[in-house]
Parts: C-alpha cells; sequence; structure tokens
C-alpha cells in the first residue's frame, strides 16, 4: 500500500472516527483514535491486512469497528489502552522534567535578563533603575518570596548591596553580554544562600517555605498512596489469575466465566502495576536524594557558621563558595518539589484507570466468584518454583543463563516484562517468571518462565511460541506496551518505550576464571625518523617536490669516465628575450597668423573692421 496514500486515508479515518465520538457525547484524543484504528487492523478477527488497499467497504467497516470499541466503557481493554495512552503522553523521568523546568524558568527571566544587559545607563538615575532590575531578577530566578512583597524586597536588596554595592554599575555595565549573564547568575546564587543562611540563624529568611520539612513528611505520604494501590493491583491480579486458570481447568467454570472479561481485567491490572511501580521507584529515588541533600545543606550551614562566627569581616574566598553551595542545594529542594508533585499528579490521575473494576466485579460477585478457588500471589508462585530449574545437558543448541553464570544477571533485560514467555501464548496469563529457573537466551534475547516445564516446552520451538505470544498480542493491543513488543510491533512502539531502546544492547557478563601474562616491551620501539609535527615543514617539502618535477636532469657517460663516479647537474636554461616599449615621434603644425584691420575707428561714424588670414596651409609647412 502506498505510503502517502496509506497515511491520507488513516488520517481521514482518525478524523471521521473522533467526529463520530463527539457526534455520540464521547471526546477522545486523536492520539487514542489511533492507536485503536491500528489496534483494530492489527486484530485477525477482524479480518485487515496490513498491505491490502482498503476499499471504501473497508474504511466504513473499520470506522464503525473502532467507534464501536471506543464507546464500550465497560471493557477493560479500552481502559488500559486511555491509561497506556495517558502515561506515554504525560510521563517524564528526572532529567527530562527538570530540564523542561530550567527551559521554562529560563523563558521567564529572560525579558528582565535582556532589560539589564541591553540597557547602556548614563545617568545616576538610570544606573538606579537598572540596579532596581537586577534585585528583580534575583529574587525571581531564586524563587524565594514575591516581589510584590515589601519585606522580601527589602532582605534581597540588603543581600545583593553587601556582595554588589550600587558604586560597582559602572564596572558592570562595560562588560559584555555573556559576562553580565555569568555575574548575574552569580549574584542570584550568593544573594540566595545569604538569605538562606540568615534564615537558619534566625535573622531574615522572609517568606522562605522549609522545603527539607515539607519533602520529608510529602514523600512518605506519596509513596504510602503508591503502596496501597499496589497491594490493591496485587490482589486483583492475583484473584484473576486464579479464576483464568479454574476456568481453563474446569468446562463449567469456562461457561460460567466466559461472559466475565476476565482476561482484559488482568491485562489492565497489570499494566496499572507497571506505572505504579515505575512512580514508585521515581519517588524512592527523590527520598533517598532529599536525604542526602539535608545532610549536606546541615553540613555547609554549619561551616559557614563556623567561617564567620560574628566576625565583622570575612574574606569572600571562603564564604563565597559556602554560600553558593547552600543556593544549589536549595535548588535541588526545589526540584525534587516539582518532581514530586508531578508524581502526585500522575498518581492521581491513573486511579480514574482502576475504577472500571469496581463496576465490572464489585466485592459480593468477586467473593462469590472465588469461592472454592485457590488464589495464588506471585511470591507463592515464585517460592513453589524455587528447587527447581533447567538442566542444561538436556539442551544441546540452547544457551541458559544462572545467577552463577552471568555476572550481570539482575539486569537483564527480559521480554514480555518478566511475565511467563509460555503461559502468554497458551493460557493467555500474565504469570510472574522465575529467573531461578533459567533464563533461556534466544537470538539474542532473554526468555523466562513460570515453571520448569513451561521452560522445557518452550525451548523445545521457541519461535512458534513467539509468534503465538504475537498473534495473543494482535488480539488484545495492549498487551503490546505492557508486554513490551516493540521489536514486534515498531509502529505502535509508544514513545516513552522507543527512548529506551538501547537497553536492549545489554549482552550478559559470563564469568569464568582465566589468567595472562604478557612479556614486557615484546616489540622493540618504532621510530618514524621522517615524521614531521610541524605544519609549515610539510609545506616546505611539499613545495620542494612541486618544484623538482618542473627541472630537466641531465647526465652523460663516456669511454673516459667508465668505472668512475657518476655527475650529474642540473642548470636553469638561459633564453634570449626582448621587448620594446617606446617609439620616439614628432609632428608639426603651421603658426596661426590672423591679422584684424580698423579696430580704432575711423572718420566715419561706423566702425568698419577687416580679417586677413595669413596662415600657410599644412601642405606647406
Amino acid at each position: 500500500m502506498d505510503c502517502d496514500l496509506t497515511e491520507s486515508v488513516i488520517k481521514k479515518i482518525i478524523r471521521e472516527v473522533g467526529q463520530e465520538c463527539a457526534t455520540q457525547g464521547q471526546t477522545v484524543s486523536e492520539t487514542l483514535v489511533a492507536f485503536m484504528v491500528k489496534a483494530v487492523v492489527l486484530d485477525p478477527r477482524n479480518d485487515f491486512s496490513v498491505d491490502q488497499i482498503l476499499t471504501k467497504k473497508d474504511v466504513q467497516n473499520l470506522i464503525q469497528l473502532c467507534v464501536t470499541r471506543l464507546l464500550d466503557t465497560t471493557n477493560p481493554s479500552l481502559s488500559t489502552i486511555k491509561m497506556q495512552v495517558y502515561f506515554d503522553m504525560n510521563y517524564a523521568n528526572r532529567a527530562e522534567l527538570l530540564e523542561e523546568q530550567l527551559r521554562v524558568l529560563e523563558g521567564r527571566l529572560a525579558p528582565v535578563l535582556r532589560g539589564i544587559t541591553g540597557s547602556r545607563p548614563h545617568v545616576q538615575e538610570e544606573m538606579e533603575n537598572v540596579y532596581c532590575k537586577i534585585i528583580s531578577y534575583v529574587l525571581l530566578s531564586s524563587g524565594l518570596g514575591s516581589p510584590t512583597d515589601t519585606a522580601v524586597v527589602r532582605e534581597v536588596t540588603a543581600a545583593l548591596q553587601s556582595v554588589f554595592p550600587q558604586t560597582e554599575m559602572i564596572t558592570f555595565i562595560s562588560l559584555s553580554k555573556k559576562n553580565k549573564e555569568q555575574q548575574l547568575k552569580n549574584l542570584a546564587m550568593l544573594v540566595t544562600g545569604i538569605r538562606l543562611y540568615n534564615k537558619e540563624c534566625g535573622k531574615g529568611g522572609s517568606n522562605i517555605d522549609d522545603l527539607p520539612g515539607i519533602l520529608s513528611e510529602a514523600i512518605p505520604s506519596a509513596t504510602r498512596v503508591v503502596d496501597e494501590d499496589l497491594n490493591t493491583c496485587h490482589t486483583l491480579a492475583h484473584q484473576y489469575t486464579a479464576l483464568l486458570e479454574s476456568m481453563q481447568e474446569d468446562q463449567h467454570r469456562y461457561t460460567q466465566l466466559s461472559s466475565f472479561k476476565l482476561k482484559e481485567a488482568l491485562f489492565n491490572v497489570r499494566q496499572y502495576e507497571t506505572f505504579l511501580c515505575i512512580l514508585l521507584s521515581d519517588a524512592i529515588t527523590g527520598a533517598q536524594e532529599v536525604e542526602k541533600m539535608n545532610v549536606q545543606f546541615a553540613a555547609t550551614v554549619e561551616q559557614l557558621k563556623n567561617t564567620v562566627q560574628n566576625k565583622a569581616s570575612v574574606d569572600t574566598k571562603e564564604v563565597f563558595p559556602l554560600f553558593v553551595a547552600l543556593s544549589n542545594l536549595w535548588t535541588s529542594f526545589q526540584n525534587e518539589m516539582l518532581l514530586l508533585s508531578f508524581l502526585t499528579n500522575m498518581i492521581n490521575n491513573l486511579q480514574q484507570f482502576l475504577e472500571i473494576h469496581s463496576q465490572l466485579f464489585p466485592e459480593e460477585v468477586l467473593m462469590s466468584l472465588l469461592e472454592g478457588v485457590t488464589v495464588k500471589s506471585d511470591e507463592e508462585r515464585i517460592r513453589e518454583t524455587m528447587g527447581t530449574r533447567v538442566n542444561v545437558s538436556d539442551f544441546k543448541n540452547q544457551e541458559w543463563l544462572f545467577p552463577e553464570t552471568a555476572d550481570n544477571f539482575d539486569q537483564l533485560l527480559i521480554q514480555y516484562h518478566g511475565f511467563c514467555a509460555h503461559a502468554i501464548g497458551v493460557k493467555g496469563l500474565t504469570l510472574p517468571g522465575n529467573p531461578a529457573i533459567g533464563i533461556l537466551k534466544h537470538k539474542e534475547r532473554y526468555y523466562v518462565f513460570s515453571s520448569k516445564e513451561a521452560a522445557y516446552i518452550f525451548a523445545q520451538d521457541p519461535d512458534k511460541f513467539i509468534q503465538l505470544n504475537g498473534e495473543k498480542a494482535k488480539e488484545h493491543a495492549e498487551l503490546i506496551q505492557l508486554l513490551e513488543l516493540r521489536h514486534q510491533f515498531e509502529y505502535l512502539a509508544p514513545y516513552a518505550q522507543a527512548r529506551n531502546t538501547d537497553k536492549c544492547l545489554m549482552k550478559p557478563t559470563i564469568k569464568c576464571d582465566n589468567s595472562t601474562q604478557t612479556d614486557t616491551h615484546i616489540l622493540p620501539p618504532t621510530i618514524v625518523t621522517s615524521y614531521e609535527w610541524n605544519e609549515w615543514e610539510l609545506r616546505r617539502k611539499a613545495i620542494k617536490l612541486a618544484n623538482l618535477r618542473r627541472k630537466l636532469t641531465h647526465a652523460t657517460q663516456t669511454d673516459l669516465s667508465h668505472m668512475r663516479r657518476q655527475n650529474s647537474t642540473q642548470v636553469y636554461l638561459p633564453k634570449d628575450v626582448s621587448t620594446q616599449t617606446k617609439r620616439d615621434n614628432s609632428s608639426n603644425v603651421p603658426r596661426p597668423q590672423i591679422f584684424l584691420e580698423g579696430l580704432q575707428g575711423g572718420s566715419s561714424p561706423t566702425t568698419h573692421m577687416v580679417k586677413v588670414d595669413l596662415t600657410r596651409a599644412v601642405d606647406e609647412t
């Protein structure tokens, strides 16, 4: 199918699906519609082919299928896809979030910065205006207080005057733009450090929040919320897994539970659990950073107190670096507040995608379905298989990895997000894999299993089960992101996972005992005598060689010079050349002789003048 034609058709389908959903009172984003369109096309039950040209009837059928799935709010699959789209569009890791925050802050400060660096004051009043702008820049860049608060402005002004009095404005104005910007950043950090130190000493710090204390309370609160949601997810996942296993073992149970969308509900819970683990990991990282910064901040304040000790004057080389360190630590506290706010917002917004479980499976209904069913947790399943492992000798052409043979065993990128590679396609279950059984390496990818039997069955024909898992993902499009099948469905891989494709290149480090011995200076040193490091020397040699190409070399040998050494001479052949640049010549013309008579007048009142030309002709000269 032509790429341009395909793109135009897909855009038309997305637009019409969005309009149809809006007509029926359901607002959907283009990203969600695009994902749903591709998911419907991939589903083999819909008889679409990625390579075929869609007819008008196919397009209408595709639109209707997409609209039906997007309006089916009782399907956990739709809730999972919405959750995946939301997380992919909104989540950012620590580095990306802080980089974006820095860019936004610089954009807000840019007008004030341009007003300072671009000004050329000449009179005292203009100098004072620029100084006031510097105060505003220092206050806004620190984020400690409002520019409309008089007490805060007075405190910032006093701190700035202690390190940058107005008498230094003349020197500041003479600096280049780049140096001005650098000095303004340094002043902002110094003033911030001074205000923080005064706050710790109880002499200032107006409108400065206690960020370390706030973070110490807020981060544990956020982690508790995530832990509670994770416990809920684990409980639901274990219960849904137990029900699905009972359906496969008992035909009566299958008939009873087939109307419930248990598989879709299980995939939804597993995806929610995955996202919560990512957010929990970020929260734990933030807690560790805050703990380290608290220690560093207290140590820096104590060092400053010991350095100052009520002295009238202190060497700037001693205290200025400490003030800058305080400012940087406080900026880190502010960044952690931003990250915590972002994580809290993500956690709260993700909770809406779990509400469908209470609608489909009220507690009373779920408890009645679980009667007589044994519910096992993931930890219990792993403990049951801890004593079993694959016998490597049973597989001649397969490579298995174990903790004692792979140095980075815990860092290997396991396929299918660590779920059993056999249970996904065969049973449609997301059972946790146990790496202790053994990790199968097949075509540079790594697979784990929930039992030894599953490992043996999968290892007999891995490609068959890999294809089976891909077919299962086509039927349930939410599995593409949940199982991290970006290598099979690259055009559906979410942006958040595409940024981490470099992790796929991780290789296992095999541990083994080895030793080696080499001789010292086994080869003689090689010194290239013709090497020249000087570029001008190389040019001189090149010119010399170029000149020699245009010279003639002559050699002669006579009978008398036989058996004697050869002589050669090189000369520049003379040539006779003459030029003429000048020629003498002359010319002569007759001298004009013209006489006028009657100019003085006569007796008559009228003057009569007579002109006589006696000049000789040219040819007579």
